[in-house]
């Protein structure tokens, strides 16, 4: 079910309510303290654009496994996007990107419960309407700026979870490697030389390779070695766009 409200401070942190169930959705036209990866904050105009939290309750999945709901995510979003005539690609971990521009982001936070993930709830930004951006924002774009068209911003939510749905009952299913291999095929910059960052501000240049299952990132350097990289331990190095 859907769940409308026309502000709040941040709709993860409603979600966690316990009124809310597997797949009930927490959407919110405005948020004051939205959150992003990497602590920072995310940007959306007052109704042009979606901001909302979906509860999965994946009971089946240990905690090592917990990347795999991440990749889920990031492929229905991709997906929903396809059928509104945006190609897009997922930059490690989640973002979704079209070209060198960023349409969505997510952040998912997870509850355990021993060794097992009792509750997850999937945080969304995705760009609709919008089509102008403040100018300290890296490469944002959003549906209209990317088809020429606006959309009914329902039914790209609808969208979005008719394929969620459609990727958690594979994991459900225990389709792991299908699911792997669809995230990987869809890997922004896959087998291209590009340059990435470490947090000591060190840059390098190398391929993405691919995702391991525990969501560690696989470049390889120009002189053949392999790195492999969690969350926070490598960055992409994108050239901002006018």
């Amino acid at each position: 079910m859907i769940h409308y409200i026309a502000f709040t401070t941040s709709t993860n942190d409603d979600a966690r309510g316990a009124e809310y169930g597997h797949m009930d959705v927490v959407w919110a036209e405005c948020q004051s303290a939205g959150r992003g990866q990497r602590g920072h904050t995310w940007h959306s105009n007052k109704g042009v654009n979606l901001t909302f939290s979906t509860v999965l309750k994946p009971t089946f999945l240990t905690a090592v496994e917990q990347f795999m709901l991440s990749e889920i995510v990031a492929l229905s979003l991709v997906d929903a996007l396809a059928e509104y005539g945006v190609e897009c690609r997922i930059k490690w971990t989640n973002d979704i990107y079209a070209g060198d521009k960023k349409i969505a982001g997510v952040l998912i936070e997870q509850s355990l419960a021993g060794d097992t993930i009792a509750r997850t709830v999937v945080g969304i930004g995705l760009n609709v309407n919008q089509r102008e951006f403040p100018t300290d924002l890296p490469n944002p774009t959003s549906i209209v700026v990317e088809r020429g068209a606006e959309c009914e911003r329902r039914e790209v939510l609808e969208c979005f979870l008719k394929h969620l749905e459609k990727w958690y009952s594979r994991l459900e299913r225990g389709e792991r490697e299908v699911i792997e291999s669809a995230y990987n095929y869809r890997l922004y910059r896959r087998d291209e030389f590009h340059a990435y960052a470490l947090p000591s501000g060190e840059r390098f240049e190398a391929a993405i390779r691919c995702v391991r299952a525990t969501g560690h990132l696989v470049l390889e350097h120009r002189d053949g070695s392999f790195g492999e990289y969690a969350f926070k331990e490598v960055e992409f190095v994108i050239a901002r766009k006018e």
